[in-house]
């Protein structure tokens, strides 16, 4: 991540000055420690024309997102000229007062908040961020922030795949390209499954043997499967990883039944494990919103995600689970009884899924992102997984709600449309994604 710091200040100095230059200091302090690439400005910004002189600097550096800091109230007006020249969400660094004396010392967090009001009244994105420069807390929200600043445009030129069409029956996640493009930016592209099955049979046999020894590198046990029934999976990921990079695709929603264990003979979950573990969005049954789901996570830096069904539930409980697909990440580890190994399908036992639980006592966030009544909705909510009550073949967890009455929650999002699969991430980050959906236009549930 490239970042852009814009101090802004006036001609005229008003406040405290010697107060504002131990913000602008220590302002600095983090962002020299920072996990990211921080650009600064030629000259000193304190009018129009600077500003503008700026944000072109910025945009010629590649700047991802700009930090819009007022270490003193700055001048108001700044913030048409910003919202006419950087149409990407802004992030505002409020810093506090002086703790010391009778005088007001910055008044910062009024200058970020003229702006943040006329950044809205303009229609326009922004992120607040408000604290001592240096804090735990404060590093974490800017990291937040930038996260979230960033997000948004990289969805919005992002380009998702489709390989075949949403499984048999699974009306609920049509995909409408022309919608997703005029509401999130996404761009769709739709391959057959004659396309994909002509990229799996493009490989020779010795570059498929080849990535089977990478496939056994991963030292996962294996159950009623072979060393031979890995050829057929290791050319699903070879494939796969192919299609992805050669169409610059940012995600891939894949039909995965029945076309693929009913004419190929195998399931493709052991590549879709294998793309997961390389960071890559994928989604199983032709779930495209599901895999826009799974996108805005990576790009909000929240890891590994599973997308589940929503298979049963109680009043504080949800079980999650899917036919073998789930991250390692998020697993039993390798080697546990329930930990993950190479198996056939629990229905009808063709090769290659991945049976694992997911792990116990992980705080969790479950999410989804889906289209109804000619608008995307959003549905966040957090728990921790438990110990799963019943051992299920494929991936199979239990989270706890404690928070909610969960049948009364299914029944408020079932009213709204939502799908049947769900995202499960480590981590509690709904306010984060509800943040998000506030930048994005997006309905929250």
């Amino acid at each position: 991540m490239n970042v852009g710091i814009l101090v802004l200040g006036r001609k005229r100095l008003g406040f405290d000055p010697e107060w504002g230059a131990q913000m602008v200091a220590a302002v600095n302090a983090q962002l020299a420690v920072a996990p990211f690439t921080v650009f600064r400005p030629s000259a000193a910004i304190v009018d129009d024309a600077s500003l503008r002189v700026a944000l072109a600097e910025c945009t010629q550096a590649g700047v991802d997102a700009v930090i819009a800091l007022q270490p003193t109230m700055g001048d108001g007006n700044l913030a048409l000229t910003m919202g006419q020249c950087w149409r990407r969400p802004v992030v505002m660094w409020a810093t506090p007062e002086k703790p010391t004396g009778s005088m007001i010392s910055s008044c910062s967090l009024v200058g970020a908040h003229v702006f943040a009001s006329t950044l809205r009244q303009l229609g326009l994105p922004f992120e607040l961020v408000y604290g001592m420069p240096g804090e735990p807390t404060t590093v974490a929200e800017l990291d937040t922030a930038l996260h979230l600043a960033t997000a948004l445009p990289r969805l919005q030129s992002s380009k998702v795949g489709l390989i075949g069409y949403h499984a048999p029956g699974f009306v609920d996640m049509e995909a409408d390209p022309f919608e997703l493009r005029r509401l999130l930016g996404v761009s769709l592209r739709h391959l057959s499954i004659a396309e994909f099955r002509e990229q799996l049979e493009s490989y020779a046999d010795d570059e498929v043997a080849a990535d089977v020894q990478r496939v056994l590198a991963m030292e996962l046990p294996m159950e009623d499967v072979t060393v031979a029934d890995l050829a057929l999976s290791s050319r699903y990921y070879l494939a796969l990883r192919d299609i992805i990079a050669n169409e610059s695709l940012d995600a891939l929603a894949v039909r995965c039944w029945p076309e693929l264990p009913g004419q190929l003979g195998q399931w493709p979950y052991l590549a879709f494990v294998r793309l997961a573990a390389e960071g890559q969005s994928i989604a199983c049954e032709g779930d495209v919103d599901g895999a826009v789901s799974t996108l805005v996570a990576a790009l909000l830096g929240f890891g590994d995600v599973y997308l589940s069904d929503w298979l049963a539930h109680d009043h504080d409980t949800v079980t999650i689970w899917h036919g073998g697909a789930a991250p390692l990440g998020l697993c039993d580890p390798v080697g546990s009884e329930f930990g993950p190994r190479i198996a056939r399908h629990f229905n009808n036992h063709k090769p290659a899924v991945v049976n694992a639980n997911i792990r116990a006592d992980m705080p969790v966030t479950i999410f989804r992102l889906w289209r109804c009544d000619g608008e995307y909705r959003l549905a966040a909510f957090e728990g921790q997984t438990i110990v799963p009550r019943q051992p299920l073949l494929g991936s199979n967890g239990l989270a706890l709600i404690p928070e909610l009455d969960v049948m009364e929650l299914f029944d408020g999002l079932i009213h709204a449309g939502m799908p049947h699969h769900v995202a499960v991430v480590a981590g509690h980050h709904a306010r984060t994604l509800k943040r998000w959906a506030r930048l994005a236009g997006v309905r929250l549930i």
